[in-house]
């Protein structure tokens, strides 16, 4: 079962239990106005039952809101609880109109409501209902994130006060026999349902038109430690479960892979902020201020065709602007193919930048990974590898703490990569060196040893 069906579930029950409750009220205070005439007592009965049909619609809006995306709906079935709330206010509006033309109906009948003990503790028992179910909703909501609900308990909050206004109405007409003072209450019971539902219809409108749950200054601030040029950033949808939109410029060579990388950083940081989010779509622009990047555009080039590169750098000598560059190829290439493959490549890099001089490309072939049997022998001369490349660098670089040594077979040999952890405040290019200075010291010491692979980081220093 997933967290999203889990929580409709919980909402299903939440919004089961108070219509039963609504019910019980309702007939309650109905049948208490009727017996009694108050109109007070049974303009809040309406309400009540009102109330009752809010819960209905909001089981109806819950069941299909918790469906997930489909063909006809790829974005979900959110919408349909904003509908749901918007059918609750509806409900609270219509109901404030009616009372409203009952008290106008009664103000020329003039006829006393018969008050009695048993009104007051009907009412009041009617009162704790409506304050338990009022605080069960609203804690529900919060917790479930559910805007049914929280819709659904403003509207019961809204109850405690009719209530509170009916109950006082009530003890003022049997003790002083002042007819309009029924009528006021029953007033103030339109007003306050009234004012229910202009939230109610207002909070949901929001939703519904797009109105922008979080600010772009906002959204800005939430993934500012992402090194990424963000030009738009905008939302819609609820707070706790927004739909965001996001735009960033990036240079036209940068690969899918690396714009990938910044989309998933703006995500998780978003997630980290905000909690539940129902999207995060990050969009691409291409957008080169200070003229194309050479490493970049080397490398988008020779993706495109296929090829792997790596050690790519732009130098200034007597040659002018030089671009420096391995290549990798299909090692089953003849010479004469593989040049050509990289001749054409070479030519698409100085058409696509104007400042490079001339491009000098090293070719060899592509680096494969086999999958090689690990013999009994091979396991036992990689311990050995292992063993003495970490006695040679514990005696070489006593000051560094060389971890997480793996052995594994190559075909015409071994690999090593490992872990050294340096003083932090060492700069990247004197680590660089240390490990350098050991990969050379391993290679000329332990034959066997083609290539090694050395990950450096800083110490542990809190």
């Amino acid at each position: 079962m997933t967290a999203s069906r889990n929580t409709n579930e919980q909402v299903q029950q939440v919004l089961l239990t108070t219509l039963v409750l609504n019910i019980i009220v309702a007939i309650s205070k109905i049948m208490l106005g009727w017996l009694t005439g108050a109109l007070a007592i049974t303009a809040d009965g309406v309400h009540s039952l009102t109330d009752g049909a809010g819960n209905i619609a909001g089981l109806v809006g819950n069941h299909y809101a918790g469906r997930p995306a489909d063909d006809n709906h790829p974005y979900g079935h959110k919408r349909f609880e904003s509908l749901a709330a918007l059918l609750i206010g509806a409900l609270l509006l219509l109901t404030a109109w009616e009372m409203g033309q009952g008290v106008l109906d009664r103000l020329s009948a003039n006829i006393p409501p018969q008050i009695t003990t048993l009104t007051i503790g009907v009412l009041v028992v009617t009162l704790v209902i409506n304050i338990a179910v009022a605080t069960y909703q609203t804690r529900a909501g919060e917790r479930l994130k559910s805007q049914i609900l929280l819709a659904d308990a403003k509207n019961t909050q809204a109850d405690v006060f009719v209530t509170l206004a009916v109950i006082i109405s009530s003890m003022t007409v049997a003790f002083t026999g002042w007819v309009w003072v029924d009528l006021v209450a029953a007033l103030v019971v339109v007003v306050l349902i009234g004012r229910a539902a202009w939230e109610i219809l207002q909070q949901t409108g929001l939703v519904l038109v797009d109105t922008a749950p979080y600010e772009a200054d906002e959204l800005n601030k939430m993934v500012m430690d992402v090194p990424a040029d963000i030009v738009r950033a905008r939302s819609r949808g609820t707070r706790d479960a927004p739909h965001i939109d996001i735009d960033v410029r990036v240079p036209p060579e940068m690969t899918t892979d690396q714009t990938h990388s910044i989309a998933y950083a703006i995500r998780q940081q978003v997630a980290a902020q905000v909690g539940e989010v129902q999207e995060v779509e990050v969009h691409f622009v291409p957008h080169h201020p200070y003229g194309r990047d050479a490493v970049l555009t080397a490398r988008a080039y020779a993706d495109a065709r296929g090829l792997s590169t790596h050690e790519v750098q732009l130098l200034h000598d007597e040659r002018g602007c030089v671009l420096e560059m391995h290549v990798e190829v299909a090692p089953e290439l003849t010479l004469v193919e593989a040049h050509t493959l990289v001749s054409d490549l070479e030519s698409d890099i100085v058409e696509a930048l104007d400042h490079v001089d001339n491009v000098v490309t090293h070719i060899e072939p592509q680096h494969t990974a086999p999958i090689l049997e690990q013999t009994a022998v091979r396991k036992k001369e990689a311990q050995q590898l292992q063993t003495a490349a970490h006695a040679l660098l514990v005696s070489t670089y006593p000051d560094a703490d060389w971890h997480d040594l793996t052995v594994r077979p190559l075909p015409h040999g071994y690999a090593l990569s490992l872990h050294t952890t340096l003083a932090p405040c060492m700069t990247v290019d004197a680590a660089h060196t240390v490990a350098e200075n050991a990969e050379t010291l391993l290679r000329s010491h332990i034959e066997p040893l083609q290539r090694v692979i050395i990950h450096t980081e800083p110490f542990d220093h809190d």
